[in-house]
Formats: structure tokens, sequence, C-alpha cells
């Protein structure tokens, strides 16, 4: 695997350099390396500082900056605490997430993340993890199946579809894409494309666990930042916007409104942007696949 390949074009990237504020000597973090497009943007603004990066996907690899002050950690990050210290870094000057998922995973039909290909129904992030979304569609009881479908997916019958699901795999094992679509073509509507989106969208953050992920990068950047440090998120559905608004509100996931005696904030966090950054007509012209993208940004106090 040595050609470099085809990832998405990295969303509002102007926009993400421009709220991370960046030190030409600081440390930054790019927990979703990808392409490595918003990397080389940061490096370009970089003097004598570090740049970071990690993805946890091995075809993100062939993409590696050939650069001193570049490193690309292959893990989860969820683990960005644990890897930044092994190599002695407690604190940081700015983190960028941007939470979509790219264009190579998609267009890959061995990765099984479309439904226009058929294709093993995998949907893994990262290969070295057992669990695919076939296992969970084979070994998950109906009840757990509605909940990932109405959860994650935001679908209106998840409950038929769960049902379809378990009726169907009673007589064959669901294997591949084109073999979920046709367990489920009673209850598909006419248009399907939205749905099958939303199903898909479901599956992936079942499988990778995306929203504990997410969860826990929050808690281990903000103890990251340093004073005046910068935590960019870009995030392409509800679900994960309105967690990162959340914290960014508050400094805490659990949505407490924690105030000293004179009303003022508790917070270790500044919101800076007060409304979500969208993506400009032009952007959405020439890369579709942003039009969903929003970014928000805070500063540690």
């Amino acid at each position: 695997m040595t050609e470099r390949m085809e990832y998405h074009k990295p969303a509002l990237l102007a926009e993400s350099l421009a709220q991370l504020a960046i030190k030409p000597n600081g440390v930054y973090v790019d927990v979703t390396f990808g392409g490595g497009g918003h990397s080389r943007g940061i490096l370009e603004k970089l003097e004598k500082g570090r740049l970071f990066a990690f993805d946890k996907d091995e075809d993100a690899a062939v993409n590696r900056l050939d650069d001193s002050r570049f490193e690309l950690i292959r893990s989860d990050f969820k683990f960005i605490e644990i890897e930044l210290s092994k190599r002695g870094i407690t604190q940081v000057d700015g983190i960028l997430a941007d939470l979509g998922i790219s264009s190579h995973q998609i267009d890959d039909p061995q990765r099984g993340f479309s439904y226009r290909f058929d294709a093993d129904l995998d949907l893994r992030m990262d290969n070295r993890e057992d669990f695919s979304a076939a296992d969970l569609l084979n070994t998950w009881e109906e009840f757990e199946l509605m909940k990932v479908f109405r959860n994650y997916g935001e679908i209106d019958n998840a409950r038929r579809l769960a049902k379809a699901i378990v009726r169907a795999r009673i007589e064959k094992t669901i294997s591949t894409t084109f073999e979920l679509e046709t367990a489920i073509a009673d209850i598909l509507p006419k248009e399907k494309a939205r749905y099958l989106s939303k199903l898909y969208q479901a599956l992936r953050i079942a499988v990778n666990d995306e929203l504990r992920g997410l969860k826990t990068l929050l808690e281990s950047g903000l103890r990251l930042l340093a004073p005046g440090g910068r935590f960019a998120v870009i995030s392409y559905h509800s679900l994960e916007d309105r967690i990162v608004k959340n914290f960014f509100r508050f400094g805490n996931l659990e949505g407490n409104d924690d105030r000293d005696i004179f009303g003022n904030s508790l917070s270790h966090l500044k919101v800076i942007t007060r409304h979500a950054i969208a993506p400009s007509d032009l952007e959405i012209k020439n890369n579709p696949r942003s039009r969903s993208a929003k970014l928000r940004a805070a500063e540690k106090r």
C-alpha cells in the first residue's frame, strides 16, 4: 500500500484553522488525520511547533506527512492522553476533530460503509477490532436493535425495522449490504436513499462506539489544553453536534450549569463560536459531502 488514497476534501479548512488561532511554536493535535488536509493546513502555520495526528484506520498511513514536526499515531482518539503522555506531552495549544467519515471509506466497497455496493457488512473504522455490523445485526436482540436505529439513526419505524431484521436472519444470516436491503425490502420507502443513509449511520455509530469515543475525547481534550488553548470540532449530524455544543457551553457532559455565588460560570471553557459555522455555498458546490458540516470552537479559560 504505497499510493496516496483519495480521502474527502477537508471541510471548513480555513474556518477551522482560524478558530484554532495557531501559535507558530505551539503544540497541536489533529485527532482525525484521514487524508491529512487539516494537518497540512496546521503545519503551514507552524514554525518550530509540533503536530500530532491520530487515525485508527490503517489506510490513513499512506497519507503520512514527511515533516520532522509531525507524527502520525495509529490509535483511537479516545486514547489521546495516554498516547501523548508516552511522548512526553502533557499540554497542548489546540485540538482539531473532523468527525466525518472519509470519501475513501465510503467509496471502498470492501469496507461496507455504503449501501451502493454489494459488500460484507463491515463498517469498522479500525480493522483490528473483531466486531462488525454483521455481528451486530445477527446477534443483538430485537429491542437492542430498535434502540440503535432509533437513537443513532433517528429512524421513525425503528421497531418495524428491527422486527424485519430479526425475522429475516432466522432464515439466513445477513452478511452483506445487499442481503440487508433484501431483508428490509418490505418496509423501505419508495425514496430509499435517505432511509438507508440513516440506517448505515446508526450501524456505524454502534459498531465503532462513536458517541462514547467523542465524549471521552472532549473530557480528555479539556484536561490537555493549556490555558488559552482552542478546541475545534466539525460534526455532521445532530447527535454529535448536540454533545459538542453542550460540552463547550457547560464544560461537562452532564449539562450542569455550575456557577459561583455571584452567578459566574465555573466552566473551564469559553465558547468562541456563538453559532455553529457552516460551509459556504461555494464550498458545498465544490465539496458536496461538506454540506452537513458544523464547526464549533471553544477556548480554555
